[in-house]
């Protein structure tokens, strides 16, 4: 891979983990794809989601992110934002119609594992 590609790459998605809405934003604005993944298969918005950035996800969901693109783990952002207990995540997920059910183990099934009631409660409202 071209050094200069990787390093801009390793740039977008350091802008996911940090939360930097506006970059990130513009850069996807400007043509990077909304879904692109890195070499763990970690989304954009994966890494927000994990990461606990709602105002990014919510930023990623509006320009056509798919909420439910699973990594090479099989884990979707949904999942990871409930195993970090991300409720303004889940949430944003949820309205952009994240399924329940996909990945592995599924966000419900992770919050059953880790009974957060009030997670749960969002997730079967």
């Amino acid at each position: 891979m071209d050094p200069d590609l990787e390093e801009f790459a390793t740039r977008l998605f350091r802008l996911a983990r940090t939360g930097n809405t506006e970059a990130l934003s513009a850069y996807v604005d400007a043509g990077v794809p909304v879904n692109l993944r890195n070499q763990n298969g970690d989304s954009l918005l994966m890494l927000a989601a994990y990461h606990g950035h709602a105002d990014t996800v919510r930023a990623l969901l509006a320009r056509g992110a798919d909420p439910d693109l699973a990594n090479d783990r099989a884990q979707t952002p949904l999942a990871g934002a409930v195993f970090k207990k991300e409720r303004e995540v889940v949430k944003a997920l949820l309205e952009a119609g994240a399924d329940l059910y996909a990945g592995r183990p599924s966000a419900i099934e992770t919050a059953r594992m880790f009974g957060d009631p009030e997670i749960i409660d969002l997730l079967e409202a």
